[in-house]
C-alpha cells in the first residue's frame, strides 16, 4: 500500500502520485431485447462512448497506454471486437487493450486494473469501464450447458454451487436471513422512484452520452431505420409496492423475488479516463480533474448466496483504507436483487442513512448491463457527490460464483 496513505485526513488530501478520473461516461442503459439499444452491438456501444471521452478532453488519444474493458458477455471472444472499437474511433494501435471478466465486477476489476497500474508507475494514462449486450449475448453464454462431467457430479457442494441460479442464491439469502417480500417489493418500488426522480430533473445528463444506432423491425427485417438513444428506458415511474406485490416469483413457486424487485437484464457501455495527478498536470489537464480512486478490496464468499459479497467487502475496504463507516457519504451497491442489497444494507448498519444509498435508483430501476455496471454506478456517483458537496463515495458489487468487490471514490471539485 507504499502508494496509498491510510486515514480519512490523508485520503481527502491531494498528491502528486494520486490516480485521478478526468471523465465518466455511459451510454443509456436499455432494456435487453426491448430497449433502444436491442439492435446494437456491444463493441458499437464501447465505441460512442470511447469517443465521447476523447471529444470531451483535450488528450492526444496517442497519450493512452492501456484501456481495460470490463465484459462478461464477449463478442467474438476475448478482446477482439473491443480492440476494434477502440482502433475505429482514433485511439492508436500503440495503445494497449484487454478484457476483463469478473462477473458483474467485471467493470470495477477493469477500473482497479488500470488505477493498480497507474499507481505502481506501469503506465501513466490509461481508460477503463465496461460494455454488454445482453440482448445479443445473454442466455447459453451466461449459463453454461455443457461441463466437464466429473464437475458436474462434483463432491464438493460449493463446486456445484458456481452455477446456481442467481435468482436461487437470492431466494436463499432472503430466506437465511430474514428478507420478507413485503420489505424487497417496499426496496424496489423506492428505486423505480428515485431513478424516475433523477431522470426527469436532469440529473443523469452529464453522465450519459447519446447513441445513434439502428432500430430493426422484427416483423419486417427490410424496415431498419436510424434512432438516437439519449435515455435509460427501464425505469417504471408508476411502480407502486402495489403493483409489485401482485408480481409472480421468478424463480421458485414459493419465492420472494420476481421481475420486480430483481435487476432488470440491459444493454450498455460505460468508460473512464484515469491518469496520475502529476501526469495530468504535466498535460495541462488538471482543472478536468472530477475525482480519484482511493483503493479497492475483492473478497471471496459462498456461491449459494454470492449476494452478501458487498457486507463483505466493504469493511475490508474500509479497514483497508483506516476510515469508518461514518466517514463514507454516498453509497452505490449494486441492486442485483432487493433481497441481496437490502442485507447488505442491514449488515453494515446504513438503515438509518438510507437517502445516502443509491440516492438516484440502482439497477432494479436502471437496469443492470453486467460489464458496463460499475461505470454506470461510478459515472453516477461522481455526478451525485459533484451536486451534493460530497466527498467519498464506496462503489460495491455482489459477483456471481461468491464474490463481492468495493472500491473507494473521492470527489474533488470541477
Amino acid at each position: 500500500m507504499a502508494f496509498l496513505q491510510k486515514g480519512l485526513k490523508n485520503i481527502l488530501q491531494k498528491n502528486s502520485h494520486d490516480v485521478v478520473f478526468l471523465s465518466a461516461l455511459r451510454t443509456p442503459v436499455t432494456r435487453a431485447k426491448k430497449g433502444g439499444l436491442r439492435d446494437a452491438y456491444e463493441h458499437e456501444l464501447l465505441g460512442a462512448v470511447l469517443k465521447a471521452t476523447l471529444a470531451k478532453l483535450p488528450i492526444d488519444p496517442a497519450k493512452i497506454d492501456d484501456i481495460c474493458i470490463g465484459t462478461v458477455l464477449a463478442e467474438l471472444g476475448g478482446s477482439k471486437a473491443g480492440r476494434m472499437a477502440a482502433n475505429h474511433v482514433g485511439i492508436p494501435t500503440t495503445t494497449s487493450f484487454s478484457t476483463v471478466n469478473r462477473a458483474c465486477a467485471s467493470g470495477l476489476s477493469a477500473i482497479t486494473s488500470i488505477a493498480n497500474s497507474i499507481a505502481v508507475g506501469q503506465i501513466d494514462v490509461g481508460i477503463a469501464g465496461g460494455m454488454e449486450s445482453m440482448t445479443r449475448n445473454y442466455g447459453s453464454r451466461a449459463i453454461p450447458s455443457e461441463l466437464w462431467p466429473e464437475m458436474k457430479d462434483s463432491p464438493v457442494k460449493e463446486a456445484r454451487d458456481c452455477i446456481m441460479n442467481m435468482g436461487i442464491t437470492s431466494e436463499n439469502i432472503a430466506e437465511r436471513y430474514g428478507v420478507s417480500r413485503a420489505d424487497q417489493d417496499a426496496f424496489a418500488a423506492e428505486s423505480q422512484r428515485r431513478a424516475a426522480n433523477a431522470q426527469v430533473s436532469g440529473l443523469f445528463h452529464d453522465e450519459i452520452v447519446p447513441v445513434t444506432t439502428r432500430w430493426i423491425d422484427p416483423e419486417h427485417p427490410e424496415d431498419t431505420k436510424q434512432v438516437t438513444v439519449w435515455k435509460d428506458d427501464g425505469i417504471r415511474a408508476n411502480t407502486t409496492v402495489e403493483k409489485l406485490a401482485s408480481m409472480k416469483p421468478a424463480f421458485k413457486s414459493d419465492g420472494t423475488s420476481t421481475a420486480g424487485n430483481s435487476s432488470q437484464v440491459s444493454d450498455g457501455a460505460s468508460a473512464a479516463l484515469m491518469m496520475r495527478r502529476s501526469t495530468a498536470t504535466a498535460l495541462g489537464l488538471e482543472k478536468y480533474i472530477i475525482g480519484k480512486w482511493a483503493g479497492s478490496q475483492v473478497v471471496g464468499c459462498s456461491p449459494d448466496e454470492m449476494g452478501v459479497g458487498p457486507a463483505l467487502a466493504i469493511p475490508k475496504l474500509l479497514n483497508y483504507a483506516g476510515i469508518e463507516t461514518k466517514d463514507v457519504n454516498i453509497w452505490e451497491i449494486n441492486e442485483a436483487f432487493a433481497s441481496q442489497a437490502l442485507y447488505c444494507i442491514r449488515t453494515l448498519g446504513l438503515e438509518g442513512r438510507m437517502d445516502r444509498v443509491n440516492p438516484n435508483g440502482g439497477a432494479i430501476a436502471l437496469g443492470h448491463p453486467l460489464g458496463a455496471t460499475s461505470g454506470r454506478m461510478l459515472a453516477t456517483l461522481l455526478n451525485e457527490m459533484g451536486r451534493s458537496g460530497e466527498q467519498v463515495g464506496v462503489l460495491s458489487k455482489c459477483i456471481g460464483t461468491g464474490m463481492g468487490m468495493a472500491s473507494l471514490i473521492v470527489k474533488e471539485s470541477w
